[in-house]
Parts: structure tokens; C-alpha cells; sequence
């Protein structure tokens, strides 16, 4: 009989963090045709405990943690970000026979995907610009976003991002703006030369990726280089007045940015289609950048329901002319 089957477990301890082992590119499960990814739980109070397994009956990748990151945080509370880290119950699934839709969805409400070690990726802030409680909600590849959202990475405002592109909800749940630093290092730990690195998945079951990628997506002996995306600043300045910030297009808020076709090396949703070693006949895959997006802000896939936002969550809040709070 089919069952569930648990890719990899095993013990490390380092004081109040553990240690998650690279994933084995060239294992692969023979019945489901997927890479296993290789899973390390700790079991220290307050440490990362992360779960991986593939339910070969169902051909559903599960991930459960409890957010808790398996590399040293930024100290938390902090000036910007007033926020104590604490452990979550996750419980994420994933197709592992992600397929392309017929049209993108956004991200917006809900978090992007989840790292190996089971610490969301969550792209997105809660806080929109407004003035007099007015917020605009235009169509467009952002449908159903409130138009002047602020953007965590963007330098122009202080939500305590630590060194991993990461901070605290609210509920303590500790997540990644950007490219999960701490967790690369991790990953990368003895290897000598730069490598295409899987860091997670989206929660349309494509895999994700940090920056570096082949040259040429079909190739996999080409040169590896860092991934450009294919997003820029628009020129000119913001509308202003009772609906929207005014002032010059700076990357303070996501609708900064214009995406132009060709720019970069990425589509519109981060990603590309092309070899890797976890996928030697190729995939879609996204793309974690070190400029806007940063983590993708559209899926090319179907998002699992599992990835919506559960019950009890804090909406988007609106705040008026001054500097944002993340969710």
C-alpha cells in the first residue's frame, strides 16, 4: 500500500538552533518522480522543527513547522518592529505536479510560499498608504490590492528587516521579505563552488530558487549568474491629492514599479522555465531576487488553499501618512 512517506529526518543541535542539511540533488523519489529534500528537526525547546513528506497516494508535498527559523534571528522586539518571534502551527501542502494556469493570480492576502525550513515567505505588508481613510483599489496585475501598499524591502521606511530580509507579525510569526540569508548560508555551508540553490516552494508547487540560475535555462552546464528581474522604477512622479501620496517614484510603495516584458531575465511572476539539479528534464521555477520583487508577487501556478490566510489573521490595515507596520 501507498502511503505517506517522510523524506528525511534527522537530529543536530547547536544551543537554540538547528541545522538543515542541503537537499540531495541527485536523490530522487522513484514513484512520484520528485527530488526528496533532506529535513533536520531539532528537538530543543524554541527550536526549528520542520517536517517534509511526500503522500505518494494523494501526490501532495506536506510541510509542517513551526516557523521558527534553523538560523540565528535579528533580536526582536526592535525599534522598528515591535514584535516578539514565537512558534507557529503550520501545516502547508503542495502539488507535486505543479502546471502552469491560464492566467497569473497575485499574491496579495496571502503568504508567497515556504522555505525549507518551514519559515514562510510572505512578500507582502498589511499597511497602505491613505489620507482621510480613503484607499483606491484600481484593476490591473494587482487586482483587488489597495493601490499604495508599502513595500518592506524598499530602504525608505523602517519595519526592523534583520539580516535574512526578515521580521515578526503581530501573531509572533517570524517571516522572509526577501532572500532568506541565514538559510542560504546554512545550505551552503563546505561547498566550495557557487551553486542553482532550491530554498523552498511556492504554494503553487513550483519550486523556488535564490539568485543564481544557469545562463542559459536549458543548459545546465552554462555558467551560473546572478538572475535579474524584469521590474523598474516608473519615471515621473505619483498622483497626488485625496487619493494617492504624491511625490517621485521611489520604491516606497509596490506600485513604484512597472514591469517591462524582456527587461530582465524573469517573467512577470519571478520565474523561468528551465533546467536545475533537483529538475534535470526542467520546470518552471521562480526566483528570489536582491532588487524589486524580491520574492515574487504573482503565481504562475494555482495556489493551495492551505497558503490562504487562516481565520482570525489581521487584514490589511490602513494608516495615514506615516510610516507603515507590517501584519
Amino acid at each position: 500500500m501507498r502511503g505517506t512517506t517522510l523524506l528525511a529526518a534527522v537530529m543536530t543541535s547547536c544551543g537554540t538552533c538547528s541545522t538543515l542539511a542541503h537537499p540531495g540533488h541527485d536523490e530522487v523519489n522513484a514513484d512520484a518522480g520528485v527530488p526528496i529534500a533532506l529535513v533536520v528537526i531539532d528537538e530543543a525547546e524554541f527550536a526549528n522543527r520542520v517536517s517534509i513528506t511526500i503522500d505518494e497516494h494523494t501526490a501532495y508535498r506536506w510541510i509542517t513547522s513551526n516557523g521558527i527559523p534553523d538560523h540565528e534571528p535579528g533580536k526582536f522586539p526592535n525599534r522598528g518592529n515591535p514584535n516578539t518571534i514565537s512558534e507557529q502551527k503550520y501545516v502547508y501542502r503542495v502539488t507535486i505536479d505543479p502546471q502552469i494556469a491560464e492566467k497569473t493570480t497575485s499574491v496579495y492576502g496571502q503568504p508567497f510560499g515556504v522555505a525549507l525550513n518551514g519559515v514562510p515567505f510572505d512578500p507582502g505588508t498589511a499597511e497602505v498608504w491613505s489620507r482621510n481613510g480613503r484607499v483606491q483599489r484600481p484593476g490591473g496585475p494587482h487586482e483587488g490590492e489597495n493601490v499604495w501598499n508599502y513595500d518592506a524591502l524598499s530602504g525608505q521606511i523602517n519595519l526592523g528587516i534583520d539580516a535574512s530580509n526578515a521580521h515578526v507579525q503581530p501573531s509572533g510569526a517570524y517571516h522572509y521579505h526577501g532572500i532568506p540569508v541565514g538559510l542560504v548560508e546554512k545550505l551552503t555551508k563546505g561547498v566550495q563552488k557557487p551553486t542553482m540553490l532550491l530554498v523552498g516552494y511556492a504554494a503553487d508547487g513550483f519550486p523556488i530558487y535564490s539568485e543564481l540560475a544557469y545562463d542559459k535555462a536549458d543548459d545546465a552546464q552554462s555558467k551560473l549568474r546572478k538572475m535579474k528581474p524584469s521590474f523598474r522604477l516608473k519615471e515621473g512622479e505619483r498622483p497626488g491629492g485625496e487619493d494617492a501620496p504624491g511625490g517621485k517614484y521611489d520604491g516606497t510603495y509596490v506600485q513604484d514599479f512597472e514591469f517591462v516584458s524582456g527587461l530582465g531575465d524573469l517573467d512577470e511572476c519571478n520565474g523561468r522555465t528551465g533546467v536545475t539539479p533537483e529538475y534535470p528534464d526542467g520546470t518552471y521555477y521562480y526566483v528570489l531576487t536582491d532588487s524589486y520583487p524580491f520574492v515574487p508577487r504573482m503565481f504562475k501556478g494555482t495556489p493551495d488553499k492551505s497558503f490562504e490566510r487562516r481565520r482570525g489573521e489581521r487584514p490589511p490595515q490602513r494608516r495615514e501618512d506615516g510610516p507603515p507596520r507590517d501584519r
